[in-house]
């Protein structure tokens, strides 16, 4: 079914469909936006750009090279600085101008592991599956002590555990049930899910929405850890042992688990473990029967340099040089698997849809800049430092600096994240056109998440048309949260991320040790490519910057009219 063409709001939902959508354009039209009747698209450029994605990609060539020669991008670790300069290298070898490994700020210590271990030697010998969470220490060598199993839920259950665990490997908590997949682990989106995201109304947050209930239980536990860890070390654990929050059949999801800050406070090394092994050790515990394990982490602090950067990298613009059109994706990773869907895929995509269009010839008339980020796992930090310094910063507000001096660490995250004080621009805020940003997998292009910026749907309606064959046709005004196309939403800039399949995401590859090369989907990779490279010229060749979704001041007048 050809979503585009059958877009039709219920009835039910008209209504309240014509407000919003009315104030839209009206507000689009108030801020200068120029969108001719029919959006011009060179048809003959599109055919050359599908050729070349298609037929001569390179695309799983640079995963590879990401993914298996890189390996793993924790920011400020080796990985994440071997990538910095293989991308500055490999887009200046395609004639990319201004390459560069560009200083965003300062990260904190970086860290790397090498080596993890870890068996169960008595009763019954086996090898666990297990990775050691970024930021925490490594054990010096092999350490062998028995396991321990607690569960530490208040203040008070401290006193149950005081002189008990010198020495052990400590899990934190209970197992939990493992299904069977009755259905599989990877999907594509059906053309019902894709009509029902063109026809919402309204921008939506993106993202997990969570309740005050849920808000309130994320605090206290991350109260709780900092008292939890100060009284293992106190106690002298000698490690941690973590059940992976989701996934099975050996897949491990790891993230963060110590502090990137050079004074933090000591911890312990810190594993997560598969759910099938972690489970098996807490059955045999739970039986009366010691369970002895065998750890070797191999992991270091580097505190030699504390700066984070991004790699950039242009194609000149002509008669329109001044002006700049972006797009690109985080480089960074985790460290469990090689960061191939999350997110080689959008790097390797990105860089692919720039030399498509150097291997054409192409003279854009804006200039064309790919953007390479770190530290988006920690917070899109590289990314929002690129707009801070090139573009513009919005300030806090007056709650949010409040919140922010709180001592509670969820409350200054979530008040940081989302500035929503007065937004201070620079010179180059004008001469902005637009970003795209691919960061949800391997899957191939479906649409776009428009961010509430009604203005832009007939112009990408028109760019997504001549690729409405591989399946992309579907316009949402929703917004996907948690990447890098924020950072420029943030401060008012057109910026927008794709609609992807979600495959495996989600269920197998999204910050796992399974995130590697034999994840990724060689068509899809060539499709998102072609798509990319296509979005990027019309922006770059178009006789008007893209237009700009009203600011909140705006909106607010519109509807006191």
């Amino acid at each position: 079914m050809n979503v585009s063409l059958r877009m039709q709001i219920p009835r039910q939902r008209l209504k309240r469909a014509i407000g919003p959508m009315a104030i839209a354009l009206v507000l689009a039209l108030t801020v200068g936006a120029q969108v001719s009747p029919v959006e011009k698209v060179d048809l003959e450029m599109m055919k050359k750009i599908r050729a070349e994605g298609m037929e001569r990609s390179q695309v799983m060539d640079t995963l590879s090279w990401l993914t298996d020669v890189v390996g793993h991008r924790l920011t400020g670790s080796p990985g994440m600085k071997k990538a910095n300069e293989w991308t500055k290298s490999r887009l200046a070898e395609w004639g990319l101008v201004n390459a560069a490994v560009e200083p965003w700020g300062t990260f904190g210590r970086g860290w790397s592991f090498d080596k993890v271990s870890v068996h169960v030697i008595e009763p019954t010998p086996f090898p666990v599956i297990a990775y050691p969470e970024a930021w925490t220490p490594g054990t010096n060598g092999p350490v062998v002590g028995e396991v321990a199993l607690i569960n530490i839920q208040s203040e008070a259950d401290f006193d149950k555990y005081k002189g008990k665990l010198k020495g052990r490997f400590v899990m934190t908590g209970p197992t939990r049930d493992v299904k069977a997949w009755f259905n599989a682990p990877g999907e594509r989106m059906t053309d019902e899910a894709l009509l029902k995201m063109a026809n919402d109304v309204g921008q939506g947050g993106g993202g997990r929405q969570y309740s005050p209930e849920q808000m309130a239980a994320m605090r206290a536990r991350m109260a709780m850890t900092p008292k939890i860890n100060a009284f293992l070390i106190a106690e002298g654990a000698a490690a941690i042992l973590k059940i992976s929050r989701i996934g099975d059949g050996g897949t491990v999801f790891v993230q963060g688990g110590g502090s990137r800050e050079k004074d933090a406070p000591p911890s312990l090394p810190s594993l997560q473990l598969a759910v099938e092994h972690y489970g098996r050790i807490a059955r045999i515990i739970d039986k009366g029967v010691t369970v002895k394990m065998e750890i070797n982490i191999s992991a270091r602090y580097l505190d030699q340099d504390a700066t984070a950067y991004n790699t950039v990298a242009e194609i000149p613009g002509t008669d329109k040089k001044d002006e700049l059109v972006m797009l690109g994706g985080h480089l960074d990773s985790w460290h469990g698997g090689t960061g191939a869907t999350d997110n080689a895929a959008g790097v390797s995509v990105a860089m692919e849809a720039v030399r498509i269009l150097k291997a054409l010839g192409v003279q854009p008339r804006r200039t064309i800049r790919i953007a390479l980020w770190s530290g988006e796992e920690q917070g899109l930090l590289g990314s929002r430092a690129y707009v801070r310094n090139h573009f513009a910063e919005r300030q806090p507000s007056p709650q949010q600096l409040q919140q922010m001096q709180q001592r509670d660490e969820m409350s200054r995250m979530m008040a940081g994240m989302n500035p929503q004080g007065p937004l201070v621009t620079k010179a180059d805020y004008e001469k902005f056109s637009a970003y795209f940003n691919l960061d949800n997998g391997t899957g191939k292009i479906r649409g776009v998440y428009l961010q509430g910026n009604e203005a832009v749907r007939p112009i990408f309606r028109a760019w997504l048309a001549p690729f409405n064959d591989l399946g992309a046709a579907t316009l949402t005004p929703q917004n996907t949260g948690g990447t890098d196309h924020l950072a420029f939403d943030g401060v008012g800039l057109p910026g927008f991320q794709f609609i992807q399949d979600p495959v495996e995401y989600d269920t197998r590859t999204h910050h796992s040790n399974m995130d590697t090369y034999e994840r990724l989907q060689s068509d899809d990779m060539k499709q998102a490519s072609v798509i990319m490279a296509a979005f990027v010229y019309n922006a770059a060749m178009r006789d008007e910057k893209l237009p700009r979704k009203p600011s909140p001041v705006q909106a607010q007048q519109a509807l006191n009219r």
